[in-house]
């Protein structure tokens, strides 16, 4: 008779890989964000040099979800 082993899921790694893909995720989207933002507020100061303030604030909005997923990530583990 074959015997049966019973594995079980670690809870503290079931918490990492939450916590990691908590940054992970939001990491690549503040990405993607930052590269549509940052490109038309490059397009925007070409014809316009008044703008920069706006699109410097604009591109750097994105990175408040980081910090969201980064504190999540504390609060998990």
């Amino acid at each position: 008779m074959a015997t049966e082993t019973l594995t079980t899921m670690d809870p503290a790694g079931l918490k990492a890989i939450g916590a990691g893909l908590a940054v992970g995720l939001t990491g690549i989207a503040s990405g993607i964000a930052e590269k549509d933002i940052g490109s038309a507020a490059i397009g925007a100061m070409a014809e316009n040099e008044s703008l920069f303030g706006k699109g410097l604030i604009l591109t750097v909005i994105p990175e408040t979800i980081v910090i969201f997923g980064l504190v999540v990530a504390l609060l998990i583990s």
